[in-house]
């Protein structure tokens, strides 16, 4: 993701993705489901973050899809990945979904079971977070990802203005801010990244700030509301719960 005017500092080179399926078959759906969404571009994908259970029955990845920058424009480059094999039968199935954040990849993924103190990205492979609002939304995110449902997002690699939106929609009705956005920007200079979010009344209010943000046009997001719980009597905020709202894919 480094531009050739960035210094390159020193990171390690990109390791090597090994899915350890020799000898292991699945039937011929199966099979050519994983050819043609994960393994066809294998040498394309970057394990940003990998668990293995220690029986090897299950596999857990964050993939940095580098094919997806010459796909459709705006397309999640981020790719989650469940392995399970039979070791007994010799065989494999597998789920993957594509997702616009790494936090919203590790929620997909430990909602399947992988633990979340397992699945953390290596810090030379990605831009670290700029701040401690960073990490505690991304916590949330990938924590809590079962409250909120992923209705649109857009990556925008471009060197100049690395950003990516991302609108949700509460699963519960009666949720304050029912539309949410999350807004990922890295600083190629500094090689940090932010992560912030907005609340919203409609899904046209979100969808307009994703696009005015992409046209460089958006004003700052507008602040969550607080759970009404989270408000005195007299209309006075109290202090911010002990777990927050949770996000989700």
């Amino acid at each position: 993701m480094l531009t050739p005017a960035e210094p390159a500092p020193a990171r390690k080179s990109i390791p090597q993705l090994d899915f350890e399926l020799d000898d292991f078959d699945a039937d011929e759906e199966m099979y050519l489901a994983f050819y043609r969404q994960v393994a066809v571009r294998e040498d394309m994908l970057v394990p940003l973050a990998a668990h293995h259970t220690p029986n090897g029955a299950h596999s857990y990845y964050v993939l940095f899809d580098r094919t997806a920058t010459w796909g459709h424009p705006g397309m999640a480059q981020l790719l989650a990945v469940h392995l399970q094999r039979d070791r007994e039968e010799r065989t494999f199935t597998f789920e993957q979904a594509a997702m616009p954040l790494a936090a919203m990849a590790q929620s997909w993924l430990i909602h399947r079971g992988c633990p979340q103190s397992a699945i953390g990205l290596d810090p030379e492979l990605e831009p670290p977070p700029a701040d401690e609002a960073t990490r505690a939304l991304e916590r949330r995110l990938a924590g809590d990802g079962d409250h909120y449902a992923m209705g649109y997002s857009f990556t925008c690699d471009d060197p100049d203005d690395m950003v990516t939106v991302v609108a949700l929609r509460a699963l519960d009705e009666r949720a304050p801010s029912p539309f949410r956005v999350v807004v990922e920007e890295v600083d190629t200079d500094a090689w940090t990244h932010t992560l912030r979010e907005g609340g919203f009344d409609t899904v046209g209010e979100a969808l307009q700030w994703c696009d005015d943000r992409l046209a460089g046009e958006a004003g700052p997001l507008p602040p969550v509301r607080p759970t009404a719980a989270a408000v005195s009597p007299a209309g006075v905020a109290k202090g911010p719960a002990s777990r927050p709202p949770g996000r989700s894919r």
